[in-house]
């Protein structure tokens, strides 16, 4: 599979990411890749849910999804929308969802992120993804011709059961579109993802968000993509665009056959 990942610094505009998209998508094609990953938020980066609300649409009327499905199509190219945040009928608060796109343009699957980052320090803010977003509350797996993809969504990768399932259920690629914070990102970021593939024994496509965005918040970057034994195959540090790599896709076998824990895991119980 010849992978491009993109690393974007998206703006509180739906207008402004569709151009980048555009850009994106053209780049990626012209170096043939088969699938575009983009990262988490990279239709909308709007921390004022305010001024967010005027602009956020359902799904069917969401002009960053309706641009990539234009685009996978005019390529025949897939294209992993990573997530923007979209409206539901009758929900006041957003769900922050990920697309994956076939060559037609067709929306194969989606996915709305399961776990949010909620957290109450002495002294510090609040921080709580949930004033803003619904929870998804389906873990979705997806056939493609390069094997399972299993999708998710950042802080979703603190989670290592849902990637278990994913790789029980077959997946081969571990889909992780991200805007992580800087200090957690520093702290973090690479072991956790390192982790997940090593695990399961399955790529994991990271793409990330970073940089200064115009609603005032900071991202970590680091997009990367980790192979099956747990090597880092690109790491784009700070770097906003595009990277192209060639993925070998039986390295997923290879890994699974030499460290066997998906087909030595056994039931057991905790004794209280």
């Amino acid at each position: 599979m010849k992978l491009a990942i993109a690393q974007m610094c998206s703006s509180n505009t739906h207008a402004a990411n569709v151009a980048t998209l555009e850009a994106l998508a053209a780049e990626a094609h012209a170096a043939g890749a088969d699938l575009l990953a983009l990262p988490e938020a990279a239709g909308l980066v709007n921390k004022d849910f305010v001024a967010a609300s005027q602009i956020v649409r359902p799904e069917a009327d969401d002009p960053f999804v309706a641009a990539c499905r234009a685009l996978a199509s005019q390529y025949g190219m897939w294209i992993h929308t990573g997530s923007t945040p979209i409206r539901l009928e009758g929900e006041e608060r957003f769900r922050n969802r990920g697309h994956l796109i076939d060559p037609q343009g067709k929306i194969l699957a989606h996915y709305d992120k399961i776990h949010l980052f909620d957290v109450d320090l002495p002294g510090e803010t609040p921080r709580r993804e949930s004033d803003r977003y619904v929870p998804g509350e389906e873990a979705v797996s997806v056939p493609t011709p390069w094997g399972v993809f299993g999708l998710s969504v950042c802080y979703d990768i603190r989670f290592p059961h849902l990637y278990r399932d994913y790789a029980r259920a077959g997946a081969s690629v571990l889909l992780v579109p991200s805007a992580f914070a800087l200090r957690t990102g520093e702290d973090h970021w690479e072991t956790l993802l390192r982790a997940r593939a090593i695990e399961n024994g399955a790529y994991v496509i990271a793409a990330a968000q970073a940089g200064h965005h115009d609603d005032g918040r900071q991202t970590w970057g680091h997009s990367l993509v980790i192979d099956p034994w747990g090597k880092v195959l690109l790491d784009m540090e700070k770097r906003i665009g595009l990277a192209v790599l060639e993925l070998d896709m039986t390295a997923v076998n290879r890994a699974r056959a030499s460290i066997p824990s998906l087909a030595n895991e056994r039931p057991y119980h905790i004794r209280a």
